[in-house]
């Protein structure tokens, strides 16, 4: 499976549908100028294409904290659902995995809404622990 870097309008557009299937509340109208605006704050867009079409997708981006060091964030991670169960998502992870290890980095991290029980087993089977609860409050 080729992983390729989105970087172009274009290959940030072919994501729409992986990143849409995700996050539902997006809008197209600005979902590129949004992520380009993200690519110049760090964030990075991986995709995996089968037959010319994205079929899954993953965001990340570098973080550093007190409590975790130097770590890249895992913000979306994305498989079109008549494409899941053909370890696409187990890929993308790999890569960020190898990313933070070439870069000597500590850790990978992410979060996951309570609901996703597929999402929660790959994480878990790819040695990620469940060690905090994230809070957030609406502005």
């Amino acid at each position: 499976m080729e992983i390729k870097i989105a970087l172009s309008e274009e290959d940030i557009l072919k994501c729409w549908d992986v990143m849409f299937a995700l996050r539902p509340h997006l809008n197209k109208n600005n979902f590129v100028a949004t992520v380009k605006e993200m690519i110049t704050e760090g964030y990075t867009l991986a995709y995996i294409e089968e037959d010319a079409k994205v079929v899954a997708a993953v965001g990340f981006r570098y973080l550093q904290f007190l409590y975790n060091g130097k770590h890249f964030y895992i913000d979306d991670l994305s498989t079109l659902p008549e494409s899941r169960g053909k370890g696409y998502a187990g890929n993308l992870l790999d890569h960020v995995i190898d990313k933070a290890k070439e870069k000597g980095y500590e850790a990978v991290t992410l979060d996951s809404g309570y609901t996703r029980f597929d999402a929660h087993r790959l994480y878990l089977n790819k040695g990620f622990s469940l060690n905090c609860h994230h809070f957030s409050k609406k502005i």
